[in-house]
């Protein structure tokens, strides 16, 4: 078996989960790979010794890999999914922060969640991403355009709101007065469009959330349409440039530029262990209550 491994550091949680996942695929002659900045930084605190191969961007990651380990939070994911790509390589998050959605596996289960992976009894829960073009061209949306959580426009250098006029499938639906406008796939309605009143997607529902953020407007709410669905936004203020997000890399953008948002013709896999659940990460983070299954 080959794995990638990916992480970022954190402080006095990162080195026992390191410990533990590294002794684990020793012990079972798994070949693992490393990001060449994070083993650096393994290898500057001494949490790592042992010379491993590295690789360090996308290009080096091919169908010879099995799985790629994500050792952080959900940013971490998201980060790594821009090695993946389309290359199909499943992703497995191990927590090493806060509960998170995408990186369910909690570091007091490494050991039992590792050997579902030696012995493969995991699922693969298929993401939706959103692709993201822009006319005129912008160089720091071409380089890596698409977003597993989201799209978001924002305004820059002002307190004053944006405009945002907003197509369906060339069809004219609104356009939004509001601080910003949040485009989400299922995965992100968990994040920055829920805390803006959007509605929660299991992962698995055929949608995107175009969610405003505080509009002008009290009628303008959140909107689920398929994901088969082109949106096309121009945003216009008394700015020059607007903030463009997608997921946690943010360019400006000059205003009336055209931005095209669409489904990706690939899907990141994320890797499902078996007892940590979509649904059961959901009732954890929003304490609906304990489990009362026997």
């Amino acid at each position: 078996m080959k794995v990638a491994i990916y992480g970022q550091y954190y402080q006095n949680s990162t080195e026992p989960i390191i410990n533990d996942i590294f002794v684990f695929f020793n012990k079972n002659n798994v070949e693992m790979i490393i990001e060449s900045h994070f083993l650096l930084m393994l290898n500057e605190r001494k949490i790592v010794e042992k010379k491993y191969k590295t690789f360090t961007s996308h290009t080096e990651l091919d169908s010879s890999f099995d799985m790629l380990i994500s050792i952080g939070g959900d940013g971490t994911i998201l980060r790594a999914a821009t090695l993946v790509r389309d290359s199909g390589i499943p992703i497995l998050g191990i927590n090493a922060g806060r509960l998170g959605f995408l990186a369910s596996v909690q570091k007091e289960n490494i050991a039992s969640f590792m050997q579902f992976v030696i012995d493969k009894k995991y699922t693969i829960s298929k993401r939706t991403l959103l692709s993201l073009t822009c006319t005129p061209p912008n160089e720091s949306i071409d380089a890596i355009n698409f977003a597993m959580n989201e799209i978001t426009v924002s305004r820059k250098d002002t307190t004053s709101m944006i405009t945002i006029d907003t197509y369906l499938n060339e069809e004219y639906l609104n356009s939004y007065w509001a601080d910003g406008l949040i485009i989400s796939t299922p995965t992100g309605s968990t994040g920055y469009s829920l805390s803006c009143g959007g509605p929660i997607l299991t992962p698995d529902v055929k949608s995107l959330v175009i969610t405003p953020i505080a509009p002008h407007n009290l009628t303008a709410r959140p909107l689920v349409v398929p994901d088969e669905t082109e949106i096309r936004l121009k945003v216009s203020g008394r700015e020059e440039y607007y903030l463009v997000s997608l997921d946690s890399r943010v360019t400006s953008v000059k205003n009336e530029s055209i931005l095209t948002l669409k489904k990706t013709p690939f899907q990141i896999n994320m890797v499902e262990i078996p007892g940590e659940t979509f649904l059961k990460t959901l009732r954890k983070k929003l304490l609906w209550g304990e489990d009362k299954r026997n």
